[in-house]
């Protein structure tokens, strides 16, 4: 196969970025069992005007690093009620942003949630999962590690 044609092969687990909300390195398991793909947020607020609405929330983008706090901004979407891992239903914001993985980048739907308690801070979904792409369930982080250096420094 031609490297242009080569197929981006994601591992269960990957390094992805979120450049439009200014997170540049995020942990991600990816499952192609969910539908949405979600993200840890707190203090999640609705601004501006109903037809122009916009999300404000604050996300801690390491698990092993809770004192970085970034606070993001984006296009809401609307609001859905999605099943949540334990098999409640919980009605969540969703928006639109920017997923950046693997060199390539393209936009994506995001539920905002609260993920404390799990292993990783972001859920990338079917949805988001682009025609084409690959998933190895028996192994994590193929693509290369992205560094959260930027974070110490805005800290």
């Amino acid at each position: 196969m031609r490297p242009e044609l080569d197929p981006l092969i994601l591992g269960r687990r990957e390094w992805v970025a979120l450049p439009d909300l200014g997170l540049f390195a995020i942990k991600a398991k990816v499952d192609t069992g969910a539908r949405t793909s979600a993200l840890h947020a707190e203090q999640v607020d609705i601004i501006g005007p109903v037809s122009a609405a916009r999300a404000r929330f604050l996300v801690r983008p390491l698990l092993e690093a809770p004192e970085i706090a970034i606070w993001c901004e984006a296009d809401l979407v609307g609001e859905r009620d999605v099943t949540c891992t334990s098999g409640e239903r919980e009605c969540r914001c969703i928006i639109s942003t920017t997923l950046r993985v693997g060199g390539q980048s393209w936009p994506i739907e995001l539920g905002l949630t609260n993920r404390d308690g799990l292993a990783h801070r972001m859920l990338l979904g079917r949805q988001a999962i682009r025609p084409g792409m690959l998933v190895d369930p028996a192994r994590s982080f193929l693509l290369p590690k992205l560094s959260t250096r930027r974070y110490r420094a805005t800290a």
